[in-house]
């Protein structure tokens, strides 16, 4: 490819660039020289062209964040950065640069066209985000892998795709995987696609389309279960009972608990300890069900309060909108009457009636005002109270569930701590028949060896004790 650009001074994408842009495709009539001589606010701009302007770098456009139209062709961009804040462009032509990768494109969820004609793309990625993308301009790029088109399928509004000039379009099967692939696509590279060609395409690749199809289908159905799992669990938690409909709290538990597993091996904990885990879960599940009931009793709550609110506001909006039509009719007959009126005198105590009946209506909608207010404060401390009782209920009902967990796990150890002994027992004695593996041996045996060095030290205190007493009866002897 020929770039030519390669030679020119870069220039800054600074304030007064964007400026004097602003100011020159702004309108030419009256109302554009006053704008220009007041100052063009750009949040107010929703169209800016800054091709030919030998622009290296796209900066401080964070400022037009209402922009739907956006030209930065024929320039010496390398790197499609800086357009974060344009979340509402809708349409942008970054063609005849030199952009090597698609990328910064993120946050443009509403861009429909799209143009990166004669740069040295040689990959098509990171559109993901660009939902709406009904346009999309390619030509004059390095793209040399047919495979690229198999990504745009993920976009189901793409009708117009152009990648003339790209070493894909001198393959020989060019046209038809396009067609085949991209079945939506109306034009392709300028030229309407004919009805007779997508057939040919689709029988000739029938057997690829199907078995693609056969994995976007397990994909797609994989994601759709990972959202479900997602929405799922993001109501748990609004509920405050995530991962209690099932083992998954118990499990965390032991989790990191070497010593607990290794017990387990003692004869009888295996049956213990899953008999306290299945009264464990169904604690769980009743923590998880009673709290799901509850959410939906907030919901309710919360629904209610929300109508209430909705309610109070629509009537005292529609008596406020009765009123002030009441006085507009009564306000054109005092404005013929004062229109009519040719005494002095007299005009001059209809215009006081009438400034009279504009401060009655102020009054009157200011009580209004102060009724809602009032209205409205009741409602939400009635609402407070209710869901205060509601979290109150919750919070004591769980904790008696909690406490019975906790009891549950005072009597699994104490049993525990029973077989542990007996066993410990046994092996003192060589009455265990049961091969224990030897981690849980070597626990027992340290168990053994801390139990005799406790017992010789406890002899050796009493041995202690003993000479003291011995040494004090001589001592009150000699005496």
């Amino acid at each position: 490819m020929n770039w030519l650009y390669d030679s020119v001074e870069p220039r800054v994408m600074d304030e007064d660039m964007l400026k004097l842009a602003v100011g020159e495709q702004g309108p030419r009539d009256e109302a554009g020289q006053l704008a220009r001589q007041e100052g063009i606010l750009f949040k107010d701009v929703l169209s800016l062209r800054l091709d030919f302007q030998n622009i290296l770098r796209i900066d401080n456009l964070w400022q037009f964040e209402n922009l739907r139209k956006l030209q930065l062709d024929n320039n010496i961009i390398e790197k499609i950065e800086g357009l974060e804040r344009l979340v509402h462009l809708v349409w942008l032509d970054l063609s005849f640069n030199n952009i090597e990768a698609i990328e910064g494109l993120d946050t443009l969820v509403n861009l429909e066209d799209l143009s990166l004609f004669n740069n040295r793309i040689s990959k098509i990625d990171s559109l993901d985000a660009l939902v709406k993308l009904q346009v999309l301009s390619l030509g004059n790029n390095e793209i040399s892998h047919m495979m690229n088109i198999i990504y745009l399928r993920r976009f189901k509004d793409l009708r117009t795709l152009s990648l003339s000039g790209n070493p894909i379009a001198e393959e020989e099967d060019y046209k038809m995987f396009i067609c085949a692939y991209l079945p939506d696509l109306v034009y392709l590279d300028f030229r309407r696609i004919d009805d007779h060609m997508k057939e040919l395409a689709e029988i000739k690749h029938q057997y690829g389309i199907d078995e693609l199809k056969q994995r976007e289908n397990l994909i797609q159905a994989q994601l759709d279960d990972e959202r479900a799992q997602r929405e799922e669990l993001e109501e748990h938690k609004a509920a405050f009972v995530e991962h209690l409909n099932g083992s998954f709290l118990f499990d965390s538990m032991y989790a990191e608990d070497v010593e607990g597993n290794k017990l387990a091996h003692l004869p009888g904990v295996s049956e213990l300890l899953q008999a306290y885990k299945d009264k464990f879960v169904i604690i769980c599940l009743n923590i998880f069900e009673y709290g799901l009931k509850q959410q939906e009793k907030r919901k309710v709550e919360l629904d209610t309060f929300n109508e209430c609110v909705q309610e109070a506001i629509q009537e005292n909006r529609e008596q406020g909108k009765r009123r002030i039509a009441k006085f507009e009719e009564m306000h054109l007959l005092s404005l013929n009457a004062i229109r009519d009126e040719s005494e002095v005198t007299n005009l001059e105590m209809k215009i006081a009636e009438h400034s009279k009946d504009i401060t009655e209506l102020f009054n009157m909608l200011m009580t209004l005002e102060m009724q809602l207010v009032e209205q409205l404060e009741e409602t939400i401390n009635m609402f407070e109270r209710n869901i205060m009782d509601l979290v109150a209920l919750f919070i004591e009902n769980v904790q008696s569930l909690m406490a019975q967990c906790r009891d549950l796990e005072n009597h699994h150890h104490e049993k525990l701590l029973e077989i542990s002994i007996n066993t410990l027992e046994k092996i003192l004695k060589g009455e265990l028949d049961e091969d224990l593996p030897y981690d849980v041996r070597a626990i027992h045996k340290d168990e053994i060896m801390r139990n005799r060095r406790r017992v010789k030290e406890i002899h050796q205190y009493v041995d202690h004790v003993q000479n003291e007493l011995d040494n004090l009866e001589c001592s009150e002897i000699i005496d």
